[in-house]
């Protein structure tokens, strides 16, 4: 998985948390690394900061989506925006997930491992519809 956010503390906390939990983590600190990353390694997932400098994570998961080599790479957004706006963005962007921040990183592994599974099961439309109403 590629874990993609500017704050070095937060792609540590949540790389020991995951790497913790078995998973193998790929780091980038912004969007342009984590495209170059993306098409170089394929991740089996994308965890990916919304509020980063120069390339954003929603021009990220637009670029991913509209290439065809990426565009099955499920995205989970990681952001301090909550507003149900933004959750709708990252539903039409085609995101299976979003995590609000401050968030517990010791759970983070945990919705990994569901979108991950939910996604092999072929449930990704059901993952992007739920974005819309996280309940």
């Amino acid at each position: 998985m590629l874990l993609v956010d500017d704050e070095q503390a937060i792609r540590a906390i949540c790389r020991v948390n995951l790497e913790g939990d078995g998973f193998s983590v790929l780091e980038a600190k912004n969007g342009a690394e984590a495209l170059a990353e993306i098409r170089r390694r394929r991740p089996s997932l994308v965890l990916l900061d919304v509020m980063m400098p120069g390339i954003d994570g929603w021009s990220v998961a637009e670029r991913l989506a509209g290439d065809e080599s990426t565009r099955d790479v499920p995205v989970v957004f990681l952001s301090a925006r909550a507003a149900r706006e933004d959750r709708l963005r990252a539903q039409e962007l085609g995101a299976v997930g979003y995590v609000v921040k401050p968030f517990d990183p010791v759970e983070l592994a945990e919705v990994v491992r569901d979108v991950l599974e939910r996604v092999a099961r072929g449930e990704r439309d059901e993952l992007n519809r739920e974005l819309a109403d996280p309940t």
